[in-house]
């Protein structure tokens, strides 16, 4: 951890975050017809992709024909759940008015209901962004992502655990809401869980029913190749989402804050611990897109409610404002990032002592002044 004080001087702080309001400001004046035909084509090609593979599938006793129904099918999730479900729950296309664009309508093609996910991720997580024990997808309950967690030999398996929380993502996403480790300790009830619960079963049952029972029975005699299609369309959206999530907030450099660094946040404050708490991803266009632009993880992390299409569009300025002030940010491609991710996994299974905390260079931060 690098207390946040000793980055900038108030002054810079309050500097910085105007610049980086002026900057969303722009973009919120600016936001029209461009953007709304953007995700009505996105949603369009992601319904187009879902008929496809669906139908496919029932082709499937041909193996081009399934191989090809699994990867359209694989898409169609990737987009509902990363540029369509995500970002319209984050209110990205609210002032659009429209019903099916509203973040409090929107339902998604995962088990995790939606309204459970507002909570967990919406709100406890851009509110409390890399504050360990406040900040619940900081090893999402489970594992060890921070030096900052005490060390168990629970830990140990933290290998383990993330493999099976990537090959089961949506499962987990589901579960998170429940603040299983928070009732083992005794801060929270089952009895608090029920509203809870109770969404998830509703939503789990759907979910199960409309890719395991009816679809498959549709296919006749196809059955087991469609449910085994399905579960592979979904095995592969799991495995995407984790990588894009976890390289976007756990590479190495990405720094955790604690509670009393981080109380009386000011604006400025706020706004340079989201900088200093993500990581982006490289790449083009398309992995943009299928990413949910999450690639641009710290612009999300700076303006969540803005379209994720405006992204792109302003990373080089945020970027450049960065470098102004001498603040890092942290870029790279997916098989760096996702390596970095993968050893501090490993490295945070063992006991042992944080790293040696960051310094801050004395010239950049004259620079920055």
């Amino acid at each position: 951890m690098t207390g946040l004080q000793d980055r900038l001087t108030p002054a810079q702080v309050e500097e910085f975050g105007r610049e980086l309001d002026a900057l969303r400001q722009r973009i919120v004046d600016d936001l029209g017809e461009e953007d709304l035909e953007y995700i009505r084509k996105i949603i369009k090609t992601q319904r187009a992709l879902e008929v496809t593979g669906r139908g496919l599938l029932f082709a499937g006793f041909l193996p081009p024909a399934w191989l090809a129904g699994v990867a359209a099918l694989s898409a169609a999730k990737i987009l509902d759940n990363m540029e369509i479900g995500h970002n319209v729950m984050h209110g990205q296309y609210d002032w659009t008015r429209i019903p099916e664009l509203s973040s409090q309508r929107f339902e998604w093609d995962t088990v995790a209901p939606a309204e459970n996910w507002r909570h967990s991720h919406n709100y406890i997580h851009h509110t409390y962004t890399n504050i360990v024990d406040k900040d619940r997808d900081v090893g999402y309950g489970i594992l060890r992502m921070d030096p900052a967690q005490k060390w168990h030999p629970y830990y140990l398996g933290n290998p383990v655990y993330a493999t099976l929380l990537a090959l089961l993502f949506q499962w987990g996403v589901m579960l998170h809401d429940l603040e299983v480790e928070r009732v083992v300790k005794g801060e929270r009830t089952w009895a608090e869980n029920v509203p809870v619960l109770r969404r998830i079963v509703r939503k789990a049952s759907r979910q199960i029913g409309k890719d395991y029972v009816l679809f498959p029975l549709l296919t006749g005699p196809l059955a087991p190749l469609t449910f085994l299609g399905n579960a592979s369309a979904n095995l592969v959206r799991n495995l995407w989402a984790f990588s894009i999530i976890f390289c976007g907030h756990f590479p190495a450099d990405v720094e955790s804050f604690t509670e009393e660094e981080t109380e009386n946040e000011t604006r400025g404050q706020w706004y340079l611990r989201q900088i200093l708490g993500s990581a982006n991803i490289t790449g083009g266009p398309l992995f943009h897109i299928l990413s949910g632009n999450l690639s641009h993880q710290i612009e999300h992390h700076l303006f969540p409610d803005l379209p994720a299409r405006r992204y792109p569009q302003i990373a080089g300025e945020v970027r450049e404002i960065c470098e102004r002030y001498g603040l890092p940010y942290n870029t790279g491609p997916l098989r760096r990032q996702l390596w970095s991710v993968a050893k501090k996994i490993v490295r945070l299974a063992l006991p042992g002592k944080p790293g040696p905390t960051a310094t801050v260079d004395p010239e950049r931060q004259l620079r920055a002044a």
